[in-house]
């Protein structure tokens, strides 16, 4: 009987469209491995007053993360643009909101990796993607980088790092993906399909 397919969970939040580009590339090399399905997802955004300011339905793009894409990923990618060195506010809230599956572990074990766009070149990339790390460990989530064995984090001039892939996209937002930042991306999706691949073989 042949197994159903893995879902792996690309969760992002973009606000100009670097974040989700990214992501869509994420996903192509989540699908480039045989039995993997890439499930993209995003997050509303937040305000800064206590009101609902987001449809209940996007209206474009990725629908909106439930919890139960949670429980049914075999893996997850998370993504958010810089803001001040950190995650942003809406993926920030988003995880504040997952007790429940923190105490039942429903993450723990499976693998994960992080990406972030920016508009400064210097603009805390890495310190973004390190920051959203830390709720993926407090579930119990096993976490990815890049291996140099990727011969761009060699050569990049622009985004790519060992914690994540990443992108700088300008202060307008408007600087395409440069071809190193898409094969790093790729290669990061790739990578955590084949390890969800190797850990329901051994499960």
């Amino acid at each position: 009987m042949n197994q159903a397919n893995l879902i792996i969970l690309v969760l992002f939040y973009s606000r100009h469209g670097a974040t989700r580009k990214l992501a869509e590339l994420i996903a192509q090399g989540v699908e480039s491995v045989p039995g993997c399905d890439a499930r993209l997802r995003t997050v509303p955004a937040v305000s800064t007053v206590t009101e609902a300011t987001e449809p209940d339905v996007p209206d474009e793009g990725a629908p909106y993360v439930e919890l139960d894409d949670l429980a049914e990923c075999a893996g997850l990618a998370v993504g958010s643009p810089t803001r001040f060195g950190n995650m942003a506010s809406a993926m920030k809230y988003f995880w504040d909101g997952t007790a429940a599956q923190w105490l039942s572990g429903a993450l723990a074990g499976k693998p994960a990796c992080v990406f972030t766009s920016t508009g400064s070149l210097h603009g805390g990339q890495e310190s973004t993607l390190l920051s959203m790390m830390i709720p993926l460990f407090h579930h119990g989530l096993m976490v990815l980088g890049l291996p140099y064995t990727n011969p761009e984090l060699m050569t990049t001039a622009s985004g790519g790092t060992p914690y994540g892939a990443s992108h700088w996209s300008g202060l307008d937002g408007k600087k395409t993906i440069t071809e190193d930042e898409k094969r790093l991306a790729i290669a990061l999706g790739r990578r955590l399909a084949e390890t969800a691949v190797k850990l329901r073989a051994i499960a």
